[in-house]
């Protein structure tokens, strides 16, 4: 494992309304992955939602109110570390223009890699896994391969490439709401990608698209996991990831 750092900067979990309610060993994992590498993590009780989906759902005062939330919760820590690319995004790039300053906010994958320095962070998962790249770290943060090159020095993983994986898998937060038939052949088109890659797994860095693209891979009894980025990171010899955390 690659050294991390050398004075633990003091770090704050934002969770996001997503994992908080129905993947909590994903924000576990983070705050186990990140103790790893010589953090000091906190998790503020008083955070709450970024405010994407009333900003993106046409309430921007209702996101303005949930933005100086934000700044408020997280003011004073050297970074904030959000285990999904889309709500990364709506605080970096939205929150401003919602005239708030909120504190240096980092997707997970770029905090190890561009902040802490690291790419092999310890982890063992001997799984076939293959990797969805997410609409809002690809293309609004500009991730690139940073969740693979962490994924390639994982011991006994075995990582295969995602046929079209930048294409959207048809999630969209309210986008597959108004949109349903469209989502649904986006999802359809992304489910056979992942199949056809014969992966026991399959891992992005948001859940939100793991929760759309799992449930429709659990509906047709594939046996196709999904696991957020940070549960494998955070998986070792010692202490492995087991299906039951989830």
């Amino acid at each position: 494992m690659q050294k991390a750092v050398a004075e633990s900067p003091k770090v704050a979990l934002f969770a996001t309304c997503v994992t908080d309610t129905l993947y909590p060993a994903t924000a576990r994992a983070v705050v186990t992955l990140l103790e790893r590498l010589g953090c000091s993590v906190d998790f503020p009780l008083e955070q709450t939602c970024c405010g994407q989906m009333h900003f993106n759902t046409g309430y921007p005062d209702h996101a303005r109110g949930l933005a100086g939330s934000y700044q408020r919760t997280f003011a004073g820590y050297d970074a904030v570390i959000v285990p999904s690319g889309s709500c990364t995004g709506m605080v970096r790039d939205i929150h401003p223009q919602l005239g708030t300053s909120p504190a240096p906010t980092y997707e997970l994958s770029e905090y190890l890699v561009d902040v802490l320095g690291v790419t092999d962070v310890g982890a063992y998962f001997p799984h076939r896994v293959t990797y969805h790249p997410t609409c809002h770290s690809l293309r609004m943060l500009g991730v690139g391969d940073k969740p693979l090159s962490l994924l390639r020095a994982v011991r006994g993983l075995d990582l295969v490439a995602l046929p079209d994986a930048e294409s959207c898998c048809g999630f969209g937060g309210t986008f597959a709401l108004k949109n349903a038939d469209t989502s649904t052949a986006m999802l359809s088109d992304k489910m056979r990608h992942v199949l056809d890659t014969g992966s026991e797994v399959l891992t992005a860095g948001d859940n939100s698209c793991l929760m759309h693209i799992g449930g429709g891979l659990s509906r047709l009894r594939t046996g196709v996991r999904t696991v957020h980025l940070a549960e494998i990171l955070a998986s070792t010899e010692e202490d492995p990831w087991s299906p039951e955390t989830r």
